[in-house]
C-alpha cells in the first residue's frame, strides 16, 4: 500500500501543474511540464534475438484489484482535469454538445405479434428506454428503463429480443461498459421480469425458438480470479435455455474449438424452422451452421465452413435459405441453398456487381432489399424472389440507410437514414408500393445556429503513397474558403467502413468555423475485401501511409493551416492515430487517441486479443514480430523530436481493450524527450470501449478533447447566440 507521502506528492504535483497553466494564461508557448511521477521496473523480453524493455508492465495490472496502478491513475486524471477545466473554451463545447445531443433519438422498430418495439432517448437521457407500440396507431409504454437501474447511468440495456409473438422480452443487461453481460426475461403484458438469469453473456445476440420456450445465446465461461479484464476468449458455446429452468440446465448447441478461439452469434429464421449460427475468429469472414429445430435431435449442420469470406443468412422461404456471400464474388452476391438436399449446392441468384459492395439484403413481403455501399455511401435495390430486378428505393438524401426490418410476407418495413447532417430519422416502406413514407424525425439544433443547411459536405478523392485513390469526407461551414484547423479521423480496420452519420461532436467542430474530415482508409471495407486485405496482417502500414496522405492533401489543398491539424481515432482508430504520431509528428499539432490497442507485441495477451492476430499478426511468429515491433505505438516513440500536444483516452473497465494500453503508451511519452507540449491521460470511471456510455459522460470526453485540441490548433472558441 502506498504512504500518505506518496498520495500527498502525487496531488501537489496535480496543483503545481494547475498552477502553472494559471500562471501561463494558457498561452501555447512550449514549456516543460510536470507530470505525476511513474515507477519503471526492470523487465526485458526477448523476441527472436531482439531485446524488448517493458518498464511499465506493471500497469498491466487492474486498475480496480491493484492499488498503486488506481492510485496513478488517480494521479493523472487528478493533472489532467487540472488542465483541462481551465481551459479557454470547454465550457462552451459542454454546453454546445449538451444541446445538438438533446434531441429524440428512436431505433428502427420491430415488429412482433402486432406491436412494435424500439428504443427513444429524449435526448439527455443517460440511457435510452425501450418502448412497446400497441399497433400501428395505438398507445406507447415505456416496458424498461435502464435509467432506474443506477444513480450514474452505468448500466445500460444493449440487447433485446421480442418473441414472435411479442408477449415476451429477452433483454441483456450491460454494467460500466463491460462486455460481459446479465439476460433477464420480461413478461411485455404484465412488466414482470421472470425469474430466469443467464450470467456470463458475452458477444451474443438473442434469438428466441418459434414457440416461444425460450431463446439461444452465447457465452463463456466464469472469468479468471484476477479479473474480467484478463479473461481471454475460450470456450464461447451457444446455448438453448428453456424458460422456468435454470442456467446450469441449458442445453448446449454449438461446440467450441479451444484451438481455434472463435465467437458465436445466433438467429432464427422468420418461421422459427432453422436456427442460424454465425462463427468467426474475426478474420473479416465468418462460418454458418444450421439446425433445424422441428428435428428433436438439433444437430448443428455445417452449410459454410470457410473463415475468408462473409456469409450471412437473408431469410428462408421452406428449406431454401437466402444467402449473401462473398465466397467467389468480392463484391458480393445472393445465393440459394436447399437445406432439404442431402448434398448442399450453391445456386447464383443475383450475380455481383463491380464497384457495387452489398452489405445487407432482407426479405420483405415478397421482394428482395438489397444494400449497396457504393464510395462510402448507401443505395438500395429491389429484386423479385426469383432474382429479377425491380427498382430501387428512393432514399432521402446521400448517407447511410440502416438494415430494414420486416419479414416474408409482410407488406411493412421500416430503416433508419442518417447523414454527416442529419440525425437518424425513422422511415417506413411499403413494399407493395415501394414508397417511404416518415414514421419518426428527431427535433433539435442540428446545424449552425439550428441550420442544418448551413453545414456543407464535399466527398473529395486523394492520392495514396501507391497512387490508390482514397475517398475523403469533408464537412465545414456552408460556403466556407479559408483554410480552418481541422480534425481528421479514420479507423482502416477489421473490414469495417466509415459510413456517413450525423455526429453531434463533429457540427460541434464545425460550428466553430473548424474542418472535420473523414478518411476512408484501407483496412476498412468500404471497397470489399481486397480493400481490407490491401491494410492488414503484413500490409498494416498501408493504413498508416494512407492517413498520412490524407493529412498532407488536406494541407496540401489549403483545407486546413499550417499550424492546424489533429486527429482522433479509437480503439483500432486508436492505434492509428498513435502510429502515425509517431511516424509523422510534424504533420500533427494535436493527437487525440482513445481506447487505442498500443502494445501490439502482448495485445494477444489480454480478453479477445487472440480474435485480433488475423488482422495483426501473431508476435509469436517471427515474421509478424517484426512487422508488429516496427509500427506498435508504445515501441516507436521518437527521441528528440517535437511531438503533437496528446490527449489519451480510455475507460477503467474496458475488457475489451484493456486500458493497460494506454497507460503504457501514455507513460512512455510522458518519459520521453519529445518537446514540452502537454502529454495527458484521461481515464474515465465505471465505463467501457464505448458501448452503453452515459450521454453525460459522451459530452464531458468530447468537450475536454475538442476543448484540448481547439487550444492547440488555433481553433478560436467563442459561445454561438
Amino acid at each position: 500500500m502506498p504512504s500518505m507521502s506518496d498520495v500527498a506528492r502525487d496531488i501537489i504535483i496535480a496543483i503545481a501543474i494547475l498552477l502553472l497553466v494559471a500562471q501561463q494564461g494558457h498561452s501555447k508557448e512550449e514549456v516543460p511540464m510536470t507530470y505525476p511521477e511513474t515507477k519503471q521496473v526492470d523487465v526485458i523480453d526477448k523476441h527472436f534475438g531482439t531485446t524488448v524493455a517493458d518498464p511499465y508492465r506493471w500497469l498491466e495490472n487492474n486498475i480496480q484489484k491493484d492499488r498503486a496502478v488506481a492510485r496513478w491513475v488517480e494521479a493523472q486524471n487528478a493533472a489532467t482535469s487540472c488542465y483541462l477545466r481551465k481551459l479557454p473554451g470547454r465550457d462552451v463545447f459542454r454546453d454546445r454538445l449538451t444541446a445538438l445531443f438533446d434531441h429524440e433519438r428512436l431505433t428502427s422498430p420491430l415488429k412482433r405479434g402486432g406491436d412494435y418495439f424500439f428504443t427513444r432517448n429524449r435526448g439527455l437521457d443517460m440511457q435510452p428506454v425501450l418502448v412497446v407500440r400497441e399497433g400501428e396507431t395505438g398507445s406507447e409504454r415505456t416496458i424498461l428503463d435502464p435509467n432506474q437501474w443506477s444513480e450514474n447511468g452505468t448500466k445500460a440495456l444493449v440487447v433485446w429480443a421480442p418473441s414472435s409473438d411479442g408477449k415476451l422480452l429477452a433483454y441483456a443487461i450491460q454494467e460500466d461498459g463491460s462486455d460481459w453481460r446479465t439476460i433477464r426475461v420480461l413478461d411485455v403484458r404484465s412488466g414482470q421480469v421472470l425469474a430466469d438469469e443467464i450470467s456470463r453473456a458475452r458477444f451474443t445476440t438473442i434469438a428466441w425458438a418459434g414457440d416461444g420456450s425460450g431463446f439461444f445465446y452465447a457465452r463463456s465461461p466464469e472469468p479468471r480470479t484476477n479479473g474480467r479484464q484478463d479473461s481471454q476468449i475460450s470456450d464461447h458455446d451457444v446455448y438453448f435455455h428453456r424458460l422456468g429452468t435454470k442456467q446450469s440446465e441449458d442445453r448446449l448447441v454449438g461446440v467450441s474449438t479451444p484451438e481455434n478461439p472463435l465467437l458465436h452469434t445466433v438467429d432464427v429464421t422468420a418461421d422459427g424452422r432453422y436456427l442460424i449460427i454465425y462463427s468467426t475468429a474475426l478474420t473479416g469472414g465468418n462460418a454458418l451452421s444450421v439446425v433445424d429445430l422441428s428435428e428433436p435431435n438439433w444437430e448443428v449442420r455445417p452449410v459454410v465452413e470457410r473463415f475468408d469470406h462473409l456469409s450471412t443468412v437473408v431469410g428462408n422461404i421452406g428449406t431454401k435459405l437466402y444467402v449473401l456471400t462473398r465466397q467467389g464474388a468480392e463484391w458480393g452476391k445472393i445465393v440459394t441453398v436447399d437445406l432439404a438436399d442431402k448434398d448442399l449446392v450453391f445456386t447464383a441468384l443475383i450475380e455481383e456487381k463491380p464497384k457495387a459492395l452489398l452489405t445487407l439484403a432482407s426479405i420483405l413481403g415478397d421482394r428482395l432489399l438489397l444494400s449497396y455501399m457504393v464510395d462510402a455511401r448507401i443505395e438500395v435495390e429491389r429484386y423479385e424472389l426469383d432474382g429479377k430486378p425491380d427498382g430501387a428505393v428512393n432514399l432521402p438524401d446521400i448517407g447511410s440507410a440502416g438494415t430494414f426490418h420486416g419479414r416474408h410476407g409482410d407488406n411493412e418495413a421500416f430503416f433508419t437514414f442518417t447523414s454527416y447532417g442529419t440525425p437518424k430519422t425513422v422511415y417506413r416502406y411499403d413494399v407493395s408500393s415501394n414508397e417511404t413514407t416518415l414514421w419518426a424525425k428527431a427535433d433539435g439544433s442540428f446545424g449552425i445556429h439550428g441550420q442544418p443547411d448551413d453545414i456543407e459536405v464535399k466527398q473529395r478523392f486523394y492520392s495514396a503513397k501507391d497512387g490508390t485513390h482514397i475517398p475523403i469526407s469533408i464537412i465545414r461551414r456552408a460556403g466556407s474558403k479559408a483554410a480552418a484547423p481541422t480534425m481528421l479521423t479514420a479507423y482502416g480496420g477489421f473490414g469495417i467502413p466509415l459510413l456517413p452519420a450525423y455526429s453531434p461532436a463533429a457540427i460541434a467542430w464545425v460550428e466553430q468555423g473548424g474542418v472535420y474530415a473523414v478518411a476512408n482508409i484501407r483496412g476498412g471495407g468500404e471497397y470489399g475485401k481486397a480493400w481490407h486485405d490491401a491494410g492488414k496482417g503484413q500490409s498494416k502500414q498501408t493504413v498508416f501511409d494512407d492517413f498520412i496522405a490524407a493529412a498532407e492533401f488536406l494541407k496540401r489543398e489549403g483545407v486546413t493551416t499550417a499550424g492546424g491539424l489533429a486527429i482522433h481515432g479509437e480503439s483500432h482508430g486508436g492505434m492509428l492515430v498513435g502510429a502515425v504520431t509517431n511516424q509523422r509528428p510534424d504533420l500533427f499539432k494535436v493527437s487525440l487517441p482513445g481506447v487505442g490497442v498500443m502494445d501490439m507485441l502482448r495485445f494477444d495477451r489480454f480478453t479477445g486479443g487472440k480474435l485480433w492476430i488475423s488482422e495483426f499478426g501473431d508476435p509469436s511468429d517471427e515474421k509478424s514480430f517484426k512487422n508488429l515491433r516496427s509500427y506498435s505505438p508504445l515501441h516507436n516513440t521518437k527521441t528528440g523530436i517535437d511531438y503533437p500536444a496528446v490527449l489519451v483516452t480510455t475507460a477503467d473497465t474496458d475488457d475489451r481493450v484493456v486500458p493497460a494500453h494506454s497507460l503504457k503508451y501514455l507513460a512512455t511519452l510522458q518519459a520521453a524527450q519529445i518537446g514540452h507540449k502537454p502529454r495527458f491521460l484521461r481515464v474515465e470511471q465505471n465505463a467501457g470501449h464505448g458501448d452503453g456510455s452515459p450521454t453525460e459522460k459522451i459530452i464531458e470526453e468530447y468537450a475536454d478533447r475538442w476543448s484540448f485540441a481547439a487550444h492547440w490548433t488555433g481553433l478560436q472558441v467563442t459561445a454561438l447566440p
